[in-house]
């Protein structure tokens, strides 16, 4: 499914799952962040009368911790790297993205305590479990024990939510939610950042701005 080209005919337009991703990647990615410690400021609040004061701090990058236990079981786990795999999978240029632990990403980013993150958890949760069940109900056996071409049918019937059956709709946020999570674990890694030439947060003697090449891309210079 990974290699698979998306065929979306509003626009005729043909793009590979992997380059779509790195095209998201891409214009996200300006701050690696290895894990939501990493790059979340710890902050204290007390009460003064009806006044919040908070006093931000800034986070040790070098020992993130994350200040929470993760709720998500080692089936679900498992399930997520199989996904994971599918929706990112090994290439000549880098490896896959559960081999890089995108699974720990979800865990982490669905045990935060924090609105968002509670409400990712009761989709990604509810979508293993739809997920499991449509396996069993089409080849009678858990997702994680289909073999690839099964597991690669049921995702490319929930890859793109407008064109997913009205029974699949669920099905197509989960999967739409899990993609959009794995991308942002795989893409900032090393291995991620590498692989759609991510060259910042380096040190450089001197900066001799963007090169000809690219100044004719922008269509800054003839």
């Amino acid at each position: 499914m990974a290699d698979d080209n998306y065929n979306d005919n509003s626009n005729n337009t043909n793009l590979k799952r992997r380059d779509a991703l790195k095209l998201l990647a891409t214009a996200a990615v300006s701050i690696p962040v290895l894990s939501m410690a990493g790059h979340a400021a710890a902050v204290t609040a007390k009460t003064k009368g009806a006044e919040l004061i908070y006093r931000p701090t800034d986070p040790d990058m070098l020992k993130p911790v994350v200040p929470w236990s993760m709720i998500l079981t080692q089936a679900e786990l498992d399930d997520l790297a199989v996904l994971a795999d599918i929706i990112i999978p090994a290439d000549a240029q880098s490896p896959s993205a559960a081999s890089l632990g995108a699974q720990h990403f979800i865990n982490e980013w669905v045990s935060a305590p924090y609105p968002q993150q509670k409400a990712d958890l009761v989709l990604v949760r509810g979508g293993l479990v739809w997920l499991n069940g449509e396996a069993k109900k089409r080849f009678g056996k858990a997702f994680a024990k289909l073999s690839t071409a099964e597991q690669r049918q049921i995702c490319d019937d929930i890859r793109y939510e407008p064109k997913a059956a009205a029974n699949l709709k669920h099905g197509a946020r989960f999967f739409a939610k899990v993609r959009d999570l794995t991308a942002t674990a795989f893409y900032t890694t090393e291995p991620g950042m590498a692989d759609i030439g991510y060259i910042g947060n380096k040190p450089m003697a001197n900066f001799d701005g963007p090169s000809d090449e690219v100044l004719r891309k922008l269509k800054l210079k003839s």
